[in-house]
């Protein structure tokens, strides 16, 4: 594995209904769901990384921490930022912050962990 602090990612969206609290049932509301947020963020961490595993290596979500900041209705384009800032043998530490064109809408750490892809879905499928 070549991984190193200091990797990063960006992903870019703009807010449809599919995105939204309402659309995925964490709310009413149609305005950037948190879940969505979480996804978008993770979705970084996975393209960040992505290159840098051995054939064979993915990896999978464990822990993540979130401040869900500020709103982001219809219509806005929302940035979600990455960056690799510990790796503790397989266990991998992100930082990642989400903005739009005014303030940041979110922010926190994910944790994933390096797993070998064969070994991770037989154990899944048993």
């Amino acid at each position: 594995m070549t991984l190193v602090p200091g990797l990063r990612a960006q992903l870019l969206i703009m807010v449809e209904m599919e995105d939204t609290a309402k659309k995925v049932g964490s709310g009413d509301v149609p305005v950037l769901a948190t879940p969505r947020l979480v996804a978008l963020a993770e979705a970084a961490c996975v393209r960040a990384v992505e290159k840098h595993l051995q054939p064979g290596q993915t990896s999978v979500g464990t822990r993540v921490e979130l401040d869900h900041l500020a709103a982001s209705p219809l219509g806005t384009h929302v940035q979600v930022g990455v960056e690799l800032i510990e790796v503790d043998g397989r266990r991998l530490i992100f930082a990642f912050e989400a903005h739009d064109r005014r303030t940041v809408v979110g922010q926190g750490i994910i944790e994933r962990m390096v797993v070998d892809r064969a070994a991770f879905l037989a154990r899944a499928a048993r």
